[in-house]
């Protein structure tokens, strides 16, 4: 289905959700839907409301003067882009009649109007204490990412090693910082690359890059130059 509209807060919620877990509208770098969604909008969200749409918002518009040449097809509309299928809430009265009947069909384990066989309770009420006594003793390990990010500060002069030293101060259960080295990218600029290992379930990245670009008189922006799981 994709994006509604832009304008209201139920899409601006929309949007906010689906950047909740991504830097860009597709991909890893911007792209012509973050230029279509980024010119759906009217003014920046608001960053109380909508705090993950405002990020991506700020940090697409640094690309403004390269919207032309950045990659995908421009002809398409920002409705192509975002979820496939879209939760409208409605009123119950004209809610499909077909949702109750299958809710009640998947009653898997009988309804208790009906009277059960004790043995019958019994033996279902020890086989579901075996699954979670087997489900408990099988902790998986936690799942993990490496990740490489792109810090690009203001321009040549800003202190790449106060940037540095600034970035590596945030803490986060589950995020390891690792190596890092000065890439050039013209004009005697020159951005920091940092390699990250982070645990899935307990750091997410997009908030990572936030906490990072809160040091605006050092960060311009960030990037996800790779990511891999572990």
């Amino acid at each position: 289905m994709g994006f509604t509209d832009l304008l209201s807060d139920t899409g601006l919620t929309m949007l906010n959700s689906w950047l909740t877990t991504r830097s860009y509208i597709t991909g890893y770098g911007p792209s012509q839907a973050d230029v279509a969604s980024f010119k759906g909008l009217k003014e920046a969200p608001s960053a109380a409301k909508f705090p993950h749409a405002y990020r991506w918002y700020k940090h697409v518009s640094s690309y403004q003067s390269e919207f032309p040449s950045l990659p995908g097809d421009p002809s398409k509309a920002y409705t192509t882009y975002g979820p496939e299928a879209t939760s409208v809430t409605m009123n119950p009265k004209d809610a499909p009649k077909e949702a109750e009947e299958e809710e009640e069909d998947e009653d898997l384990f009988g309804s208790d109007d009906e009277e059960e066989d004790p043995e019958a309770v019994k033996q279902r009420e020890a086989n579901l204490a075996a699954y979670k006594l087997k489900k408990a003793g099988k902790a998986k390990p936690a799942a993990k990412s490496i990740v490489m990010l792109d810090v690009k500060p203001w321009d040549d002069e800003t202190d790449m090693k106060e940037l540095e030293a600034n970035m590596r101060k945030i803490q986060m259960d589950g995020l390891t910082w690792g190596t890092s080295k000065l890439v050039p990218v013209g004009f005697g600029i020159k951005k920091l690359q940092v390699n990250i290992v982070v645990e899935d379930e307990k750091v997410s990245v997009d908030e990572l890059q936030g906490k990072i670009e809160e040091d605006e008189d050092h960060v311009q922006s960030t990037d996800v130059a790779a990511m891999q799981k572990l």
